[in-house]
């Protein structure tokens, strides 16, 4: 009952601080599964498994974690696993205890249960995978050893900026891994269960580099995205395919290394085209826009007319929800912590103060109107919460659309010249990718 209550709060509560995107299989694999995933973003990403599964899943966690005077609560009545690391001085005894961890997690899979394990071993804001640790490997084979059939499914968690309210996060449900085609034979040498264990991490690794975005450095992101970007523009595809980014990330590392000469010239090129559109507050899908004189005026006036709806309803869910809205944000501007531990300050620190407006809508309904209209007002809340998120996010996109339409809708002769230079640069782009595709598994149009 804890946990089904934890899961349905965190996961719904997660729904609404990131825009989240999935991509899994339709249906959830069964018997002993081991949940892996890269770690960007502290315990969010953990909480975010709970948006894939309806499984009741054993967290493995740092043992820290469950000396937090609420979130320790939490791991403990969730029946999460301590793990003791040597960085976070844990004594030998302490480290000794990891042995009863690792039996726990097997048992959890030897009863057909599911748990989940981040194999990095840390969380970090690097844009590539850390070098695996070897326990997935050694859990997964206690428990195949015993003669459970466990699976491994790689998770991969992609973010477009992971500290901000409201920035997309993907969810990508990999290719399971059979366990036993990894297993030794029973008695084997130790050098050989060595060599298996480090087997089955390298496939792991596989896995979790083909559902994330693996990049060699930050300043990447921008340039591919860009690229991806353009090429989709010029084939009519939706732009942002994860696969398509993937293979671009993959297309980038070669593009440079065998070509540097080239690669620095087209990455200056692209990078320049897109300061560009950035000072117009545009994207390189607005550059096809054509405005007529009707949408336009239609687009104003309906926009308007429900702006002037919501705006009263706006303000009231502004003001009540101010609180766990603006709170957070300034705490993490005052509290100095890792860009990886951020999200979680916020999200945790929403996560409790958004019942203090519930309690005080009760209290101003029960106080002027008695108990049944402090439990109206609370009814009302997340509706009104809701809508106000809706609204703002409204605002924004309207706003956008706005500027890019006084910043170019009238001034032709500088969307005509950036268009040019946006096909030129998608015309480069796609002979690049037929040079470049069959190496990384591009899919070439027909």
């Amino acid at each position: 009952m804890f946990y089904a209550f934890v899961r349905a709060v965190v996961g719904f509560a997660l729904r609404l601080f990131y825009r989240v995107e999935v991509q899994a299989p339709e249906r959830e694999p069964d018997g002993p599964v081991m949940y892996v995933a890269n770690h960007p973003n502290a315990i969010i990403d953990a909480a975010l498994v709970f948006v894939i599964t309806g499984r009741h899943v054993t967290f493995l966690a740092r043992e820290p974690l469950f000396r937090k005077p609420l979130l320790g609560w939490i791991l403990r009545g969730m029946g999460a696993l301590p793990v003791f690391r040597k960085q976070d001085q844990a004594t030998a005894t302490q480290l000794a205890a990891n042995e009863g961890t690792l039996e726990s997690a097997g048992q959890a899979l030897i009863g057909g249960g599911a748990i989940t394990i981040f194999p990095e071993g840390v969380s970090h804001s690097e844009p590539h995978l850390a070098e695996l640790r070897t326990g997935a490997a050694r859990i997964a084979f206690r428990a195949a050893r015993a003669g459970a059939a466990v699976r491994i499914v790689p998770i991969g968690l992609t973010y477009s900026d992971k500290h901000r309210f409201r920035s997309r996060v993907r969810i990508e449900v990999g290719a399971s891994l059979a366990v036993t085609s990894w297993l030794p034979a029973e008695g084997a040498p130790n050098d050989v269960e060595q060599e298996a264990v480090r087997g089955l991490t390298a496939s792991i690794a596989d896995g979790l580099r083909a559902v994330t975005l693996d990049l060699e450095r930050w300043e990447d992101l921008p340039l591919i995205e860009t690229a991806e970007r353009l090429y989709a523009l010029n084939l009519g595809d939706a732009p942002r395919d994860p696969a398509r980014l993937r293979r671009f990330a993959n297309g980038l590392r070669l593009f440079r290394a065998e070509q540097p000469r080239r690669y620095a010239q087209l990455r200056d090129e692209l990078m320049a085209f897109r300061a560009r559109l950035m000072l117009v507050h545009a994207s390189p899908e607005h550059l096809q826009l054509r405005y007529a004189r009707a949408q336009v005026w239609g687009f104003a006036l309906r926009n308007l007319a429900l702006m002037l709806i919501v705006l009263p309803l706006l303000v009231v869910g502004f003001a009540l929800f101010a609180l766990p809205f603006l709170i957070p944000r300034w705490t993490a501007r005052v509290v100095r912590v890792d860009l990886y531990r951020q999200a979680t300050l916020k999200f945790l620190l929403a996560l409790a103060l958004t019942p203090l407006v519930y309690v005080g809508l009760f209290w101003l309904g029960h106080h002027f109107r008695g108990t049944g209209a402090g439990l109206a007002a609370c009814a009302i809340g997340l509706p009104l919460a809701l809508l106000t998120r809706y609204a703002i996010e409204r605002w924004q996109r309207i706003w956008r659309d706005v500027q890019v339409f006084f910043t170019l809708g009238n001034r032709t002769r500088l969307k005509r010249r950036l268009l040019a230079e946006g096909e030129r640069l998608a015309q480069e782009i796609e002979a690049l990718a037929q040079e470049l595709g069959p190496r990384v598994g591009m899919p070439m149009p027909a």
